[in-house]
């Protein structure tokens, strides 16, 4: 990095850039827009990614983001797996807790969640172990449970893990399925892929 910087604006640079979609340039405009605004601005922004971390855990049930209880330093159940009014016998898997909070906000989902943390990729090392499946067949061992959707991204390592849960857990009695893949709204045929197009066309149902 240029040395035309002070030495503490070179460091904050250095460690914006190290954020996902965030070259030097875009750093450094990020750095100087935080020069230029309100001190206490700049301060609360540091004072809440100081406490990030310190803050905010894992679900003990889905293993999606929540607070972690100041008395004990232990994370709490998050505001889903607290509810009563979700269904209980329904469990979305997804890959990431960004996913869960995607799903959530379509506010077409009802039941509860479980966070795997990844997915299966032979090719990186990743297996099964690596993953939060045995948390959830865990969870689906009370018997309260009667379907999965598994919700994982339409990557090749997403269909394995999809095809893979889908193995383990119909033994079980549970019900296992896939959100469906297809088009989106506004979408215009012309311009689709034809992967997405033969998925829609695989997954059309009865009007």
């Amino acid at each position: 990095m240029t040395t035309t910087y002070p030495t503490p604006l070179a460091r904050l640079i250095q460690e914006l850039s190290k954020l996902p979609g965030i070259g030097e340039k875009s750093a450094a405009r990020l750095a100087f827009h935080l020069l230029k605004g309100k001190k206490e601005d700049v301060f609360s922004l540091a004072d809440s990614i100081g406490k990030l971390r310190k803050e905010v855990g894992l679900c003990r049930s889905c293993f999606g983001f929540t607070e972690v209880d100041p008395l004990n330093g232990e994370a709490a159940l998050c505001a889903v797996c607290r509810s009563l009014e979700r269904e209980q016998d329904k469990i979305c898997v997804v890959e990431e807790p960004s996913d869960l909070i995607a799903v959530e906000k379509s506010r077409e989902f009802k039941g509860l969640y479980h966070v795997l943390h990844g997915t299966i990729s032979p090719l990186d090392g990743i297996g099964p172990d690596a993953l939060r499946i045995k948390e959830l067949m865990e969870r689906l061992s009370s018997g309260t449970v009667h379907e999965v959707i598994v919700a994982t991204n339409p990557t090749m390592d997403g269909e394995a893990t999809a095809l893979y849960l889908s193995k383990i857990i119909k033994p079980l009695g549970v019900a296992v399925t896939r959100i469906a893949r297809g088009l989106p709204m506004g979408g215009d045929l012309e311009y689709i892929d034809a992967v997405t197009l033969g998925k829609a066309l695989e997954g059309r149902r009865e009007m």
